[in-house]
């Protein structure tokens, strides 16, 4: 069995390379990190704690450790639970990511390959649904479909096309939750489409319907949205498996995840 990582790295210096326009991005990318080193902080941080001085420790040295800033549930590859489009879901109360068990969270994924999509827009359904009989199989219930958009070309945070990628409507969303997933995944910064065009088009019409309507549909059904995937090049359009797993943030409307893609027959 061969293992897929599937998740971006939270790394902080992302917060100097962000263009000034799409600096707020930053909060969905990485938390800002203070390294405290063996030789440095971290040795300060054992001897106060010990009561020790360096020269009692080996080498002269104590223990690594991090001090995280700006670290949000929506950070990353993350998994969205209900709560995060709504107290309600299907007329129930909107479940938290620890509501969640795993074993939703471990099943049969599928790649759907939508490149060449328009940037900013709404993904077609007739795009999905073609996607979807590319693979000529029955999608089993429960599955995760991941969405191949293209954005492994422009991952790069200077790059615009970062910030512009395609992105998903209520009717995709429900789309491919009445084929029977329940996780739904892409490798775009975001599930719908990106804000400053959904801002855009509710200024011109007045239309709520602009207003982030491929999450709002995870209030008619059940769905894990997952953002920020990476490395879907790797995987084959199936069979494999995959597992999303959240950190167990109690009662949150989301949490960053480990995504891992498990291929059965490597």
């Amino acid at each position: 069995m061969k293992l897929i990582d599937l998740t971006r790295t939270l790394d902080p210096t992302i917060h100097d390379r962000l263009p000034p326009e799409f600096a707020a991005a930053g909060a969905l990318l990485a938390p800002r990190i203070e390294y405290r080193s063996p030789a440095g902080g971290g040795r300060d941080e054992l001897c106060h704690a010990l009561g020790c001085t360096p020269e009692d420790l080996p080498g002269g040295e104590g223990w690594g450790s991090e001090g995280l800033s700006g670290f949000g549930s929506h950070m990353g590859t993350h998994v969205d639970a209900p709560l995060h489009y709504g107290t309600t879901c299907e007329g129930s109360p909107a479940r938290t990511i620890t509501d969640i068990a795993l074993d939703e969270l471990y099943c049969p994924g599928f790649v759907l390959d939508v490149r060449g999509a328009s940037p900013g827009k709404a993904i077609p359904v007739e795009q999905l649904a073609a996607a979807v009989d590319k693979l000529d199989t029955r999608i089993p219930t429960g599955a995760a479909l991941l969405l191949r958009t293209g954005q492994e070309d422009h991952d790069d945070v200077t790059d615009w096309r970062f910030y512009d990628y395609p992105g998903m409507s209520r009717e995709g969303t429900l789309y491919l939750a009445s084929l029977g997933a329940k996780v739904l995944g892409t490798d775009a910064l975001g599930w719908d489409r990106p804000f400053h065009v959904m801002r855009e088009a509710f200024r011109a019409t007045g239309d709520p319907a602009h207003i982030w309507d491929g999450h709002f549909a995870g209030r008619e059904r059940e769905v894990f949205i997952v953002q920020q995937l990476t490395n879907l090049p790797a995987l084959p359009s199936y069979p494999f498996d995959v597992g999303f797993f959240p950190i167990k943030l109690a009662a949150a409307s989301a949490a960053p995840a480990r995504v891992v893609a498990f291929l059965r027959s490597a």
